[in-house]
């Protein structure tokens, strides 16, 4: 599979299509009773209020996810194509990041932070195009901007905010026209927003978006280890994806080498922003699945032994599987 992945064959978009759906057989074969999607954060209801929750059936809900994952695919490999941050351009990325999304079963329906993900996408291709541009402060107040949107629908995201200046230290040189344009960009948004709820007479509400700021680092988690099981072989991979990265380091362009730290730092400040939220949800970590499936595409992309790489997605593949019926 992974060989067939590795050309840019159209015909890959049909398999990738089938791919998607049977990634996602076991949900299909145990649809849930009740499936709960809210568009946006409830601070957000009096702008936007689109009650999905009690229009799409579970089975309407998870067939528009598959959907929404795989036209995220499509976009987000040829985001990662154009950017040259693999050795050819391919479908691995699509392939990897239909794999990541795949992993749990709260992955696989619609969710606020799902539907960041487009987002995410985006300011992934607008950050690797910043060492590109001779002025990017328009850039930079692109993506303060899509981030301050991004935080109406799911409010973690406000933590990309922290990658406009890891981003900016990586691909320019300092300029503090550049650093205050994101924040420009941000505020935008929600001083729109704050004049709309001025303008409704409701000003107290749009002091309570900025209550989880002040929320205490989680000391005690409940995890069940067993349902986590399947990440080990991501680790396995992603292991193997930093050998070779850190063999191949030296000798890649530099816009590639601060292409990958970047996407390191996101998936870290991704990951890590589930604080923001007081209601925990493992939906949260597809946040994560875009800056991971690029470096899982990049041991694919660059593994030597055929017999080794194909058996290892294949057992990938058929773990995500296994945990996911059982």
């Amino acid at each position: 599979m992974i060989n067939q992945f590795r050309k840019l064959n159209p015909i890959n978009l049909v398999f990738l299509l089938a791919y998607t759906f049977l990634m996602r057989i076991a949900i299909f074969y145990e649809l849930p009773a009740q499936v709960n999607f809210d568009f946006v954060e409830s601070f957000n209801r009096l702008l936007i209020y689109i009650d999905l929750e009690n229009a799409l059936s579970p089975s309407a809900n998870i067939f528009f996810a598959t959907v929404v994952v795989y036209v995220q695919a499509l976009i987000f490999n040829r985001v990662i194509n154009n950017h040259n941050l693999l050795a050819k351009p391919s479908f691995l990325p699509g392939l990897m990041f239909i794999t990541g999304t795949s992993l749990f079963m709260p992955f696989m329906i619609l969710s606020p932070a799902m539907i960041c993900n487009f987002l995410l996408i985006w300011i992934i291709d607008k950050f690797l195009k910043l060492s590109k541009s001779a002025n990017s402060i328009t850039t930079v107040f692109d993506i303060g901007m899509i981030i301050g949107i991004g935080t109406l629908i799911y409010f973690p995201f406000m933590a990309m905010l922290l990658m406009i200046f890891l981003a900016l230290m990586l691909f320019r040189s300092f300029n503090w026209r550049e650093w205050v344009a994101g924040l420009i960009g941000f505020i935008t948004i929600f001083f729109f927003l704050a004049v709309f709820y001025y303008w409704k007479d409701n000003l107290s509400s749009f002091y309570q978006i900025w209550k989880p700021l002040v929320n205490k680092f989680p000391s005690v988690f409940k995890i069940n280890y067993n349902d986590y099981l399947v990440l080990i072989p991501v680790a396995v991979i992603i292991i193997l994806a930093s050998l070779q990265l850190r063999e191949n380091f030296f000798r890649s362009f530099i816009s590639t080498r601060k292409g990958f730290q970047l996407l390191f730092f996101m998936f870290i400040v991704a990951g890590a922003s589930f604080y923001l939220k007081p209601q925990f949800r493992i939906s949260h970590f597809l946040l994560c699945v875009p800056p991971g499936a690029v470096l899982l595409a990049y041991y694919f992309s660059n593994a030597k032994k055929r017999w080794f790489y194909e058996t290892l997605f294949l057992l990938f593949a058929l773990s995500v599987q296994y945990f996911l019926f059982v």
